[in-house]
């Protein structure tokens, strides 16, 4: 199995900035690309960004520009550095990463991120 495990979020005023990481523990093999996904109240999770192993990004159109996925693969962890965030980023930020042999993917708890004034 694999653990993910969220950190760094918070409140933040409209236009402000925030870290977030995801370390990953267990059968580290297993894992390919990782990303990051977010879930508003009454929405369906969407997808925010993922990053390959090889460093390949894609982003959601709603936050190209503004948000930057990295990873680094010694320390198994992947950070998502938000910027220009609006209250429409409002949303329980998971972080996914997907099973080399295509099982299931795996999820972290989420984080919840507030974007208000």
């Amino acid at each position: 199995q694999v653990q993910l495990k969220e950190s760094g979020g918070g409140l933040v005023q409209p236009g402000g900035s925030l870290g977030l990481s995801c370390a990953a523990s267990g059968l580290l093999f297993r894992i390919s690309a990782m990303g990051w996904y977010r879930q508003a109240p009454g929405k369906q999770r969407e997808l925010v960004a993922t990053i390959t192993n090889g460093g390949s990004t894609n982003y959601a159109d709603s936050v190209k520009g503004r948000f930057t996925i990295s990873r680094d693969n010694a320390e198994n962890t992947v950070y998502l550095q938000m910027t220009g965030l609006k209250p429409e980023d409002t949303a329980v930020y998971y972080c996914n990463a997907a099973d080399r042999w295509r099982g299931p993917p795996y999820w972290g708890q989420g984080t919840q991120v507030t974007v208000s004034a």
